[in-house]
């Protein structure tokens, strides 16, 4: 969900990973980012601690017009674009037509975020989940993965895409669930993708949710500027946050950060197929 964090003071840099690695889920725009110059800062302060590819992520139209625009401004950052579910609730066919139209665009490299979200009440559930089922036809029909947001509605968003017939790629973005359903989504083969939460110390059912998933399944993001992981939650957060996550996930699967880091990384190549992206012109 787009919102400014003007307001909010960044904390200080962590330590640099011993590896670079990719935020697999951001919003650069509602970090403050508008133009070329502000996108190339945020990512020179992530690749100082070695975040080294960022996947921005819209919520709305205004914002996947502005994630594509972004992502041919700095090669460092690719796009995914949908209409997230507190949106659906008077969203139009000209508005799922140009969705299409901008998923279809070489470096966006997701359709998403879309799903359910039953914690807000912006949007009745009837609606988004038609949404929802149209973004899983829009991912298999342009072969793109699908990035889901799943907020209080685990039962419907597995249900639904069960009854659809998921995308060869499904990543459920700040992964929310028990180990429980970490394993049912490994299953699928889904991918899981673990933002600041799993730091929060109140967070055990997801810290052991974090623990079963396999290795070629995970992915790592901040989902900034929300979810900034301890020991800065409540501050802005950004994507050269992110090595206070992998830090802590590493520690939770009892392996080193640099491994962490590195399959994170090299899972992310494998489901954004960074290797095809045109470059930026």
């Amino acid at each position: 969900m787009s919102a400014g964090n003007g307001r909010r003071e960044r904390p200080p840099a962590p330590d640099p990973l011993p590896v670079p690695t990719v935020d697999a889920h951001t919003h650069l725009d509602a970090c403050g980012c508008v133009d070329a110059a502000d996108v190339a800062a945020a990512m020179d302060r992530a690749a100082a601690v070695g975040v080294t590819r960022a996947v921005t992520v819209a919520d709305d139209l205004p914002a996947a017009r502005w994630a594509v625009r972004a992502a041919h401004w700095d090669d460092r950052v690719v796009a995914a674009v949908a209409l997230h579910p507190t949106r659906t609730a008077a969203v139009t066919e000209d508005d799922h037509a140009e969705i299409e139209q901008l998923a279809r665009d070489p470096r966006v490299v997701a359709v998403g975020e879309t799903g359910l979200d039953y914690f807000w009440d912006y949007s009745p559930p009837a609606a988004q989940q038609e949404s929802f089922r149209r973004h899983i036809d829009l991912a298999k029909r342009i072969g793109k993965p699908l990035m889901i947001h799943d907020r209080d509605a685990h039962d419907d968003v597995l249900r639904i895409l069960h009854e659809e017939r998921p995308p060869e790629t499904v990543v459920f973005h700040c992964f929310s669930g028990d180990a429980a359903m970490a394993r049912e989504c490994a299953d699928a083969g889904f991918v899981l993708s673990f933002a600041g939460p799993i730091t929060f110390r109140n967070a055990r059912a997801l810290q052991e949710a974090a623990v079963v998933v396999p290795e070629e399944q995970l992915l790592v993001e901040t989902d900034a500027p929300f979810l900034t992981p301890h020991p800065h939650r409540g501050r802005a957060n950004e994507p050269y946050c992110l090595p206070w996550t992998v830090r802590a996930l590493a520690a939770l699967r009892g392996i080193t950060d640099e491994r962490l880091a590195s399959v994170a990384g090299r899972n992310a190549e494998r489901v954004f197929r960074f290797g095809e992206l045109p470059p930026v012109a």
